[in-house]
């Protein structure tokens, strides 16, 4: 059993909106919980990388009709990537399920997606700074860390607030601050 077997089970069972469980995992790649840990580290490092693996795929997708577009383009990246997030059924059931678990691993330092989505930002920042196409306010790596928080905030704002998370209004947050 590699560590991608695992992942890859792992990740079916997230997107078909099962719970994680690393005993049930274990038992199903037919190795002890042990030898899974050694593997693929804790719960929280293994979903952290499935949780990257989606967001991964949405900042690909993202990426090509947002570069070289300066602050519009910013905003459509960071409201783009809060719409996949909140279209998207297997983290809402995630969000809903784990809320203190999923804004631990997704909102945190020490999270995998946060650290690597800023840094994705903050490639798509700095080129666009590069390029002249965009003045930006705050240092590029601070820049980057609060429109990924800004984006956050319109994920999260059911679990925070109770309100509906909303794509529109990290838009037009993104463009305020940019602008």
């Amino acid at each position: 059993m590699s560590h991608s077997a695992a992942f890859d089970l792992a990740r079916d069972w997230f997107l078909a909106g099962r719970r994680v469980d690393m005993g049930e995992l274990a038992e199903a790649l037919s190795i002890s919980r042990a030898t899974l840990h050694r593997r693929v580290g804790s719960r929280d490092l293994l979903l952290g990388e499935i949780l990257w693996s989606l967001s991964a795929t949405s900042i690909t997708r993202l990426l090509p009709s947002c570069a070289g577009r300066g602050a519009a383009g910013i905003a459509d990246f960071v409201s783009g990537y809060v719409r996949f997030a909140n279209d998207s059924p297997p983290f809402r059931d995630f969000l809903r399920r784990e809320p203190e678990r999923a804004l631990r691993l997704l909102t945190t330092r020490a999270s995998v997606c946060q650290r690597r989505t800023t840094a994705e930002l903050e490639s798509l920042l700095a080129a666009e700074v590069t390029a002249g196409r965009l003045v930006p306010p705050l240092p590029v790596p601070d820049l980057a860390y609060l429109l990924v928080r800004i984006g956050e905030s319109f994920v999260y704002t059911d679990v925070i607030t109770g309100d509906a998370p909303d794509a529109a209004k990290a838009h037009a947050a993104v463009t305020a601050l940019l602008t």
